[in-house]
């Protein structure tokens, strides 16, 4: 596992890997052995890392990046190498088309899939010049073309903020000057914290939307009541009504002390993903064991999981709000926004 464990998106990184162990833990199984090292979000490190992981400890199996450009200096090699690659989280438009891989699996989503529910979601809610913004690295260039792609109006302004960008006093400026009628953001870790405290100061009452990732579990700890009642959308909430989720809530939540984000939900899934498939096939066997993990045959705190012709899931997206519950902010799902959703960039790929 290669994850970020310091710095700005230290969190997130945390949260995948404590979910993966927890999933390993309660398997039991003595023959997945796990090795966890720290990309401390550098892409020239996450290679080093990977190439040692690869060459001297001659592991079968790569997961844990959290970044897309970290994914994409990463992936393409790992995966021309015979190796297996499972995203837990970075699922970039580059990997999902023309270049998916056949030893390239995304259990998260492809990354335009969260921002498509918010676009279609404002434009149902009667939004029609919401200014939106996303650091400019894949991901984010990913997230606004998603979400434009399914928002039947026109954005009032649209920037990209640096990646890692902590003062956004410019880009708040801009946003009251646009005349724009709402705000979506995709500014994932630190970056979300400091741009929803500083909007607060700002003044500025237009209403907030994102994808998850700006709202989830250590963004919500972080910010405070100012995220109450905001929307955002996810494929997976703590409140959805399937028997392995509560499960999973509950013991992630004794193991660590902590509710779990969606990053511990998708760390949690890919481990058994994995696990699921160990139960029928030799990691060795490739053909065989690529086989076993299209079958999906495990219980998906997400309820059924099945796996798009590109190996990307098709799966809900839902709108969640953010809500105060026992005195802590988390988030509760209203409204479905997209049914059994893929994504656009399967039909390009040739698996």
């Amino acid at each position: 596992m290669i994850t970020t464990l310091t710095g700005g998106g230290a969190s997130l990184g945390i949260d995948i890997r404590d979910g993966f162990m927890l999933a390993v833990k309660q398997a039991g199984n003595a023959d997945l052995s796990v090795v966890v090292e720290d990309d401390a979000r550098k892409p020239p490190l996450a290679v080093q890392i990977a190439d040692k992981m690869i060459q001297r400890e001659k592991v079968d199996i790569l997961t844990g990046i959290v970044w897309s450009n970290l994914a994409m200096a990463v992936v393409p090699s790992a995966v021309a190498q015979g190796k297996f690659y499972l995203s837990p989280n970075a699922g970039p438009s580059a990997l999902a088309g023309k270049r998916c891989h056949k030893n390239y699996f995304n259990v998260a989503w492809q990354n335009d899939n969260l921002h498509e529910a918010m676009g279609s979601y404002a434009s149902n809610e009667g939004f029609t010049k919401p200014y939106i913004l996303a650091p400019n690295y894949p991901a984010g260039k990913d997230a606004l073309v998603g979400f434009k792609r399914m928002f039947k109006g026109e954005a009032s302004g649209e920037i990209y903020t640096k990646l890692g960008q902590k003062d956004y006093a410019a880009e708040i400026a801009q946003i009251r000057a646009s005349g724009a009628d709402s705000i979506y953001f995709f500014l994932p870790g630190g970056m979300g914290i400091s741009f929803m405290k500083q909007l607060t100061q700002s003044g500025i009452k237009l209403p907030v939307m994102g994808p998850a990732f700006s709202f989830d579990q250590g963004i919500l700890k972080a910010v405070g009541k100012a995220a109450l009642g905001v929307k955002n959308s996810s494929q997976w909430s703590k409140d959805i009504d399937n028997v392995a989720n509560q499960a999973f809530v509950k013991s992630f939540n004794s193991e660590y002390g902590r509710l779990p984000s969606l990053y511990a939900s998708q760390g949690f899934d890919t481990a058994n993903l994995i696990l699921s498939a160990m139960k029928t096939a030799d990691v060795k066997d490739a053909d065989a064991f690529r086989t076993a993990l299209l079958a999906a045959n495990f219980d998906s705190v997400r309820g059924d999981f099945k796996f798009n012709a590109n190996q990307h899931p098709i799966q809900n997206i839902y709108v969640r709000e953010v809500i105060e519950e026992n005195g802590i902010l988390t988030n509760k799902i209203v409204a479905t926004a997209l049914e059994n959703h893929g994504n656009v960039y399967a039909s390009e790929c040739s698996l």
